[in-house]
Parts: C-alpha cells; structure tokens; sequence
C-alpha cells in the first residue's frame, strides 16, 4: 500500500511535450484529490526537455527530501542527431539557422570521433537552458533575444557509442551514460563541431535513471488507473 505523505519514489515516461513540471503538476492534482487534501509535496529528480521522453524520477511527502542526492544518479540516453544542420536551441525547438558539408562525414570519421567524448568534458550549457543567469533561466532570455555568456560545466560521460548510422539521412543514433548536468542537446553540438560540420537533435529519450530503466515505469494513464483501484493511506 502506498503511503504519499510519509514517502513514495514513482518512476514515469514522461511523454513528448510535456515539461517536467507538467507531469509533476499532473500527479500532485490527482494525489491530492485522491487523497483529499489540498497539499502534498511532489517534486522531480532531473528536468528532462520538453522534446524528450524517457525516466523522470517524482518523489512524495517526506521522501522529497531526497531529491537533492537522486539528482547525483548516472543517467542513460538514446539520442539522434541530424548531421549538418544547426539550431539555435541545438533541437527541434527552433528552426535550422545554419547548414553544413557533410560529405566528408563517413562512418570511420564517426567511430574514430564519438569515443573523444569519454571521460571528464567541459560542457557550454545551452542558450535554451534552465541555467540561472541573475535570477532568471537561461532560456527566458533566449527567447527574448538576449544573448549571455554561459561559463563552461565539468561533466562525466562514463560511456557512449555509436548505434547507427544512416549515411544517406546523415542522422547519426547515439548511447549515452552521463553524469548529472549533461546536456545531451549542447553534445550533439560539440559533436557536429568535432566532426567539422553542424547538429541537432532531433530525437532524444532517457532510458536510465540510476538503477531505474524505462522499462520499470509508468505511463501518466496507467498510473492514474491504479489510483483508481486501491485505497491509500490518507493524509490527516
């Protein structure tokens, strides 16, 4: 039985266009109203983009006091980028900006340059970040046009490699396992310059939060259906 006010660690998908905070938001005003209160606690582990799917972590009650240490779990991602072309937002969030030659690219080239990216990197954060910059994200400013330095993040990547190639697409599909902070968009960047051209993620899904797999995780709607079959503990 579950027990939201003293604690619970929920494992969702998060589905595609959806912020993080929309899901957290979504499972408070059901627990809540399941619960019959007007308060819980609820937070998240890791924002993953609004582009993304894949593991978001939603702790409850009292257990919201472990946020702060699960956001130190490794985290796994299967990302696609589209080779030659850039973005402002390094995404599909915006439209391309800039082309680049690709016909150099061959799969060689690929294999030779991802395992560069192991280890200890230096990562600009995106423009499109929730990056506080003097009180606001990084991302409000972008998209007012403002343009602001960001200071360069130490990072781990503990492992990536190549899963395919599509050579006529240009679209290159990528595994990798991460440290907190890793933006997987500001990679496909620093990828593209690597391989002397441009990139951008056009697919990007989580599959990994610590010990927690994707295949461990509920949907929004199966979640919401199990609330509807048992009783809970309530909160007085």
């Amino acid at each position: 039985m579950w027990d939201f006010e003293a604690g619970e660690i929920l494992a969702f998908d998060k589905p595609l266009r959806w912020t993080s905070f929309d899901l957290v938001a979504k499972v408070r005003w059901n627990l809540c109203r399941k619960l019959g209160t007007k308060k819980l606690k609820v937070g998240h582990t890791g924002t993953l983009d609004p582009l993304a799917t894949g593991v978001v972590i939603i702790c409850t009650g009292k257990k919201t006091k472990l946020i702060d240490q699960l956001q130190y779990d490794v985290k796994e991602y299967i990302a696609t980028l589209q080779l030659g072309a850039t973005t402002p937002s390094y995404d599909l969030e915006k439209e391309i900006d800039a082309t680049y030659p690709t016909a150099h690219i061959t799969r060689e080239l690929i294999d030779k340059t991802i395992p560069e990216f192991l280890g200890e990197q230096w990562q600009v954060p995106p423009m499109f970040s929730a990056v506080q910059i003097n009180g606001k994200r990084a991302y409000q400013l972008a998209r007012k046009g403002e343009s602001v330095e960001l200071k360069p993040k130490l990072l781990v990547i503990d492992e990536i490699e190549v899963l395919a190639f599509d050579e006529a697409k240009m679209q290159l599909t990528i595994r990798v396992v991460c440290s907190k902070g890793t933006y997987i968009r500001a990679l496909a960047r620093d990828i593209g310059q690597k391989l002397n051209s441009g990139a951008h993620l056009i697919a990007l899904r989580r599959t990994r939060v610590g010990n927690t797999s994707v295949e461990d995780c509920y949907t929004i709607e199966q979640f919401l259906d199990e609330l509807t079959k048992y009783d809970y503990v309530q909160i007085q």
